[in-house]
């Protein structure tokens, strides 16, 4: 009996923490870690291109080159991911 009580707070309590922290379906997003390229892979920041106002990080040049091809279409995927990229420095 005791540890189902336990259990029960343990569950009620991450949820709060949830809850209070925006996580969840109401969460905003990320910022970028991975490349949208070579998915899973890690981003160098030393390595980027900037479109539309936004720039985007990849692991490696040849990331870039390719991503250069259709643009759009690998925006659209990490915003639909919920990827939060940095505005351009001006």
């Amino acid at each position: 009996m005791k540890k189902a009580l336990f259990v029960g707070a343990l569950c009620l309590a991450l949820s709060a923490g949830f809850l209070l922290t925006g996580c969840g379906a109401g969460d905003e997003g990320q910022a970028q870690t991975t490349c949208p390229m070579m998915k899973g892979n890690p981003i160098n920041k030393k390595v980027y291109t900037d479109h539309k106002g936004k720039r985007v990080y990849f692991c490696c040049s040849d990331c870039v080159k390719a991503f250069k091809v259709d643009p759009d279409k690998y925006m659209k995927e990490m915003a639909d991911q919920g990827v939060i990229l940095e505005d351009t420095p001006k």
